[in-house]
């Protein structure tokens, strides 16, 4: 597919949603060992993590996208570690290309949910063509970081994760590749199976690029990837290299029609504020109900019980907007923010879905409204489960704010508004496994 070029602009703009084949480089290990090589995104490595991946296996991928300095006398020379590391992998045959381009058919499989769809090279788009579409900001430190392992590496390292309203020809023929052997299958530790097949026949192909060109994606994960794809493309243009690689990036593009993603929520650990003061604040403003004793804390724990305070907010939240606040000893039920409140917090020129976000309320309404704490990171933690949000509130004496999960519908329709939800919004899994499917830039 050939990118159009507009006279004032200095990267080329794609026609519509494009995923143009590459040739993979994967590893040569199969099966239960090829599980061991690889590992989650990036950004949800902690630092344990990290060492256990790497104690795991002498090349598992994590050395390439977590990389180590080179020694503490040379700030910064983990990136020129992972571009010689991937060299030293591509030229001993522990990572080989494959001979054809192609488009891979990739599933997921956990506890009898099946995720599907197609990892290729994305054509890049700027946000303002409404191609693809970003649902949350971007923060400068980690772009900065991946921007330089990509330059070091000229390599699409992990794919970024798009979701589209499918169930078109393109689907099809996703559907009936999985009915043949796969070239990849392997199970990863954290109970995910993965399959992967690949689909090089040129009428497949062209069957896929028409159905999929008039369309658009909201990215469900990997924004900044996305930002460091078109930093370095346009760097790249810049330099004066002209079209390239550096157009695409690395892209996970799945029906969410089909085999979507499951949808969870990430919930909140806000510092400097006690669950008295956070109840008492928001009195007046929200109806508030105490959740101490259905809660579990009579078992003689002193603790609350985590699954018990997310069923009280499921069923809240089909009312409508809902939080749970804990300390995690007691626990309130934060439901029926006033109109005053809404009307004085919320930004009367953001569109009606984005007003309408259980996390717009959260961040704009009680933190910062009625809470009167400033929403920045050292006040307010994320967390993806709540049994962490709620430990980390213990740990620090302050409060964990549990929410229910955005769902994918709501997350397209803000995005389709040219708008942003508040950051780290939404988690959508099963995350695309690190390590199957490696783009070099060349």
């Amino acid at each position: 597919m050939r990118l159009m070029v507009a006279p004032d602009a200095a990267v080329p703009i794609p026609p519509g949603l494009v995923l143009a084949p590459f040739r993979a480089a994967r590893f040569t290990t199969a099966g239960p060992d090829l599980a061991g090589l690889t590992s989650p995104p990036y950004d949800v490595i902690d630092e344990d993590g990290r060492t256990a991946l790497e104690a795991a296996a002498e090349h598992n991928v994590v050395r390439l996208i977590l990389p180590r300095d080179l020694s503490p006398a040379e700030p910064d020379s983990r990136y020129d570690r992972a571009a010689r590391t991937l060299r030293e992998w591509l030229d001993a045959g522990i990572l080989i290309r494959d001979e054809a381009p192609a488009l891979y058919v990739y599933e997921q499989e956990q506890d009898g949910h099946l995720q599907r769809g197609l990892v290729g090279a994305l054509a890049l788009a700027d946000p303002d063509a409404g191609i693809v579409l970003p649902h949350e900001n971007t923060m400068a430190g980690p772009v900065s970081d991946r921007l330089a392992l990509t330059r070091a590496t000229a390599a699409n390292l992990e794919p970024i994760f798009l979701l589209y309203d499918g169930g078109g020809p393109a689907s099809q023929v996703v559907a009936a590749a999985v009915t043949t052997p796969p070239i990849v299958d392997a199970r990863t530790d954290d109970g995910v199976t993965h399959r992967i097949w690949a689909i090089d026949d040129p009428a497949q192909l062209a069957t896929i690029a028409a159905d999929l060109l008039p369309r658009r994606a909201v990215i469900a994960d990997g924004h900044h990837r996305y930002a460091t794809y078109r930093h370095y493309q346009a760097e790249r243009h810049t330099a004066g290299d002209g079209a390239g690689a550096w157009d695409f990036g690395l892209t996970f593009l799945v029906d969410a029609t089909a085999n979507g993603p499951q949808v969870h929520a990430i919930h909140r650990a806000v510092r400097g504020l006690t669950l008295t003061d956070a109840v008492a604040r928001a009195e007046g403003a929200f109806t508030v109900r105490r959740l101490t004793e259905a809660a579990g804390t009579a078992t003689g724990t002193g603790r609350v019980d985590p699954a018990v305070l997310l069923d009280e907010l499921a069923k809240a939240g089909h009312d409508g907007h809902a939080f749970v606040i804990s300390d995690g000893s007691g626990a309130f039920l934060l439901t029926a923010p006033t109109a005053d409140l809404l009307a004085r917090a919320l930004p009367a020129d953001r569109s009606a879905a984005f007003r309408g976000l259980d996390v717009t309320v959260a961040h704009l309404a009680l933190i910062t409204d009625v809470w009167g704490l400033e929403d920045k990171v050292g006040v307010v933690d994320y967390y993806h489960d709540a049994p962490a949000a709620l430990a980390a509130a213990r740990a620090t004496g302050g409060v964990a704010l549990l929410l229910n999960p955005t769902p994918v519908a709501d997350v397209t329709a803000v995005a389709g508004a040219a708008e942003r939800m508040p950051r780290k919004s939404t988690l959508f899994t099963p995350k695309p496994r690190t390590g199957l499917l490696i783009r070099p830039l060349d």
